[in-house]
């Protein structure tokens, strides 16, 4: 067991023990790697009566895949986290569900204590926010804990602020043939940096389909994780916008503009919200659909 753990700890996303909580949490326990990084573990016992969260239940998704075994096994599934038990907005759950990355875990401690304790909470959002706001949060206050949406990880416009960064944008990627995944890496760093934007908030790569093999793009990809999608010129084409053309792209791989056009493309006809930037042989754009915030149950 301790040598099963070991591995599925760094390897899996979600562990399900079944047996006692006591051995699954003294199995896990030497392998803890800290809030944002623990896959969700559930316990199950041996009659299939409990469904019990023990690591992750937010970020982790293993509150909510609780309910569903719960569900399914006709067992209860016993919740022990404080928001949920008295039914407290809880902000990494939210993220989770809402396709943002919690850039700074350490701090959700500062915004659920201040809601369990029944304190106002703030929140500042670079994106239009709808519906009505959980009770205890402000978007006006000054208060001592907040929370800011948006992909600027820098601002502090409270003392203890957490960082919620919508995982939207689409990097547009064009490059020469066999162009090394460190140049990919260097080139969609400096734009990323020129632009203001954190890695984080990449959800996917486009670029044209004759890249699809390219292996510099595909170890970038791989080694962040994030989806490859590729594009015909055609599809390329009929992008809507005005593009930074290349005559010398055109001729080549018959489209004026591949990292500008395969973002828009991926953010499904979204807006550019950094153009090309050039280097190493690498071209990278970024690109946005729009994206709403709403807080409500």
């Amino acid at each position: 067991l301790p040598r099963f753990a070991q591995q599925a700890m760094v390897d899996c996303d979600l562990i399900v023990f079944v047996g006692a909580a006591g051995i699954a949490v003294r199995a896990a326990a030497p392998y803890l790697a800290g809030k944002a990084y623990d896959p969700a573990v559930v316990v199950i016992d041996e009659q299939g009566r409990f469904v019990i969260p023990l690591l992750s239940g937010h970020l982790g998704g293993a509150n909510e895949l609780a309910g569903r075994l719960a569900e399914g096994l006709g067992a209860t599934a016993v919740i022990t986290t404080a928001t949920d038990g008295r039914a407290v907005f809880a902000v990494d759950s939210w993220a989770k569900s809402h396709e943002c990355v919690v850039f700074d875990p350490e701090n959700i401690k500062y915004i659920s204590g201040a809601l369990l304790r029944g304190d106002t909470v703030g929140l500042r959002s670079a994106f239009p926010v709808d519906g009505l706001l959980p009770a205890h949060i402000d978007t006006k206050t000054a208060a001592e804990s907040g929370f800011v949406i948006g992909f600027d990880t820098e601002v502090q416009p409270f003392p203890h602020t957490l960082h919620l960064v919508p995982r939207v944008i689409s990097l547009g990627i064009g490059c020469r043939k066999g162009v090394s995944a460190g140049a990919v890496e260097q080139t969609v760093r400096e734009a990323l940096g020129r632009a203001g934007l954190p890695l984080a908030a990449v959800k996917a790569v486009a670029s044209i389909d004759i890249k699809k093999d390219e292996p510099g793009l595909v170890s970038f990809c791989a080694a962040h994780g994030l989806p490859f999608a590729v594009y015909s010129a055609e599809e390329l084409n009929a992008a809507p916008g005005e593009f930074t053309a290349s005559e010398f792209v055109k001729s080549t791989v018959g489209v004026d503009s591949v990292c500008e056009r395969a973002a828009v493309v991926n953010a499904g006809n979204g807006t550019i919200i950094a153009r090309k930037y050039a280097k190493n042989g690498v071209t990278a754009a970024f690109a946005a659909g729009g994206y709403r915030v709403c807080l409500e149950e």
